[in-house]
């Protein structure tokens, strides 16, 4: 208990000003066994199309493409949300926000975050001897207790929400918002206002404040440092490990990187998408020079591209939601069509996971959570549903299906926040509210609510471009299993123990390393 209440002190001081590092890696204990390591890597606005594996027209990703070609890829994944908080909340508990109370975004001066009484990923496999530690973008909560320190995990290092939460900083003043995003129309030079490197946002080394504001073109470096550390230290404890890296990759700003001898004149975006590439191949050497036939790597990303960002978003591929694009608005991030929430994914582990295997079961990363926890051997919380599957069979080349059922919930272009609003069923999809996230013509789709809802054949029409005549025998046929899927669900979370996220806003609770200057400033010596 002693340790507990330095450790709440420290946090608190943490807020108050820049501290010098409490502790490195410093893991001891008990024997490994067979109990095998985890790796979680998660991308940021990554669309399934920026894949190179996914899509041939992607020529960025070729140790992404390595992965694939060594390991299994997953072409009907999905994210649990399609924005980042609710999305991330649903990994780390394998429930969706209308459960674990994470709807939308977390803000720079949010109180609160996930709530405390939801159990993370981190919290279950410390308590099964692993040794736990996070490296990136966190936007579960940053005050007090919702730092990723007393989540979970031994060690942190990253930033504690987006990084357009700042951008570039004024001297003398405090950091204003993000620019808007270039147009098409614009000279390609007004690029460079999404581009730039330094912005307000805080970089975190356990509950220290180490830099801020945070050098974007040094991120991805340090990022790759400290996740091999992590991986090289863990892996001669004696101890299993836990490593999850929310990546700064694909999120605007993108940094502007030095020019290499075959980048000059290459698209911003695509210049990052290889940045992100060679970072993940990074780590995967990590874990190949670690041991990797006792190393599960699942890599998958957080949502689809954000649109309005123009040429600074990714590719959706064959995702494009044409019915929605005909009534305007992006249908994208932040949307139930497929390019919101379908996601590039890959599971790699010599020697268990199949070799060169596309697998086109319909998984989640809700699945993430009990999957993990089955191959650590660890036992579900228990009191309160979940959402996801274990999925090992799927992993092992020993089954082809996953779910039967997936529920989209709104994350921000419609209607109520982590309301069901969307179904998938086998191949099917039912739309009850549709609408579109803003697009880069700054247009924004109208919100439609539908009685009867729009249903998809997504094997027949991966664009979505043509609902199912309502009045034709295969939609008769398809709807009563919709809506019984539907009440079920809802019935189900009704029954179930629900947490509440507290979304209430103060200023003083936004991190800065020195607030008794005009702009939050520190360097790490």
């Amino acid at each position: 208990m002693a340790w507990l209440s330095l450790k709440v002190l420290l946090v608190g001081l943490s807020f108050l000003g820049c501290l010098y590092p409490l502790v490195d890696f410093s893991f001891s204990g008990e024997t490994r066994g067979q109990k095998p390591n985890f790796v979680i890597i998660l991308a940021d606005d990554m669309g399934w199309g920026d894949l190179g594996a996914n899509w041939a027209g992607t020529k960025d990703t070729a140790n992404l493409d390595k992965m694939a070609a060594e390991g299994m890829r997953f072409v009907d994944f999905h994210a649990a949300a399609s924005t980042c908080s609710p999305s991330r909340a649903a990994l780390l508990t394998g429930r969706l926000g209308l459960r674990n109370g994470v709807t939308h975004n977390f803000a720079v001066t949010s109180v609160g975050g996930l709530p405390l009484n939801e159990t993370t990923l981190a919290e279950v496999l410390r308590g099964a001897g692993y040794v736990t530690g996070m490296i990136g973008k966190w936007h579960l909560g940053h005050h007090g207790s919702h730092h990723p320190s007393f989540r979970g995990f031994d060690y942190y290092f990253g930033v504690p929400y987006s990084h357009d939460m700042g951008c570039t900083d004024t001297p003398g003043y405090n950091h204003p918002p993000c620019p808007a995003c270039p147009r098409g129309d614009r000279p390609s030079r007004n690029l460079e206002r999404d581009c730039y490197s330094d912005v307000a946002l805080p970089l975190y080394e356990n509950l220290n404040i180490v830099e801020q504001p945070v050098d974007l073109s040094a991120l991805a470096q340090k990022y790759a440092e400290k996740a091999t550390q992590f991986i090289q230290q863990a892996s001669t404890s004696g101890r299993p490990f836990l490593l999850y890296v929310a990546l700064a990759h694909m999120h605007v700003p993108l940094a502007r990187m030095l020019p290499s001898a075959g980048s000059r004149g290459q698209r911003p975006y695509s210049a990052s998408l290889q940045e992100m590439d060679h970072l993940v191949g990074r780590i995967k050497d990590a874990v190949d020079l670690a041991g990797k036939n006792n190393t599960f790597l699942w890599f998958t990303g957080d949502n689809g591209p954000w649109a309005q960002k123009c040429e600074l978003a990714g590719s959706v591929g064959p995702f494009t939601g044409s019915w929605q694009a005909r009534q305007g608005g992006s249908p994208a991030k932040q949307t139930t069509w497929e390019g919101g929430h379908r996601v590039p994914a890959l599971a790699y582990w010599p020697g268990r996971v199949p070799v060169n295997v596309t697998s086109t079961a319909l998984l989640s990363v809700l699945d993430v959570f009990p999957t993990v926890l089955a191959l650590a051997g660890a036992p579900l919380p228990r009191g309160r549903s979940f959402d996801g599957l274990d999925v090992s069979q799927v992993l092992f080349g020993q089954a082809q299906t996953g779910h039967r059922v997936l529920f989209h919930p709104n994350s921000g272009a419609a209607g109520e926040d982590g309301a069901l609003q969307t179904i998938r069923l086998e191949q099917y999809k039912a739309f009850y509210v549709t609408g579109g996230a803003r697009a880069c013509d700054g247009s924004v789709g109208p919100e439609r609510h539908h009685e009867r809802p729009l249903i998809f054949d997504l094997e027949a029409d991966r664009a979505e471009a043509a609902p199912l005549d309502q009045g034709g025998a295969e939609y008769r046929a398809v709807l009563p299993r919709v809506a019984a899927a539907l009440a079920g669900v809802l019935a189900d979370i009704a029954r179930d123990r629900v947490s509440r996220a507290d979304y209430s806003q103060d200023p003083s609770v936004r991190p800065c390393c020195d607030p008794r200057r005009p702009a939050c400033r520190c360097r790490a010596a």
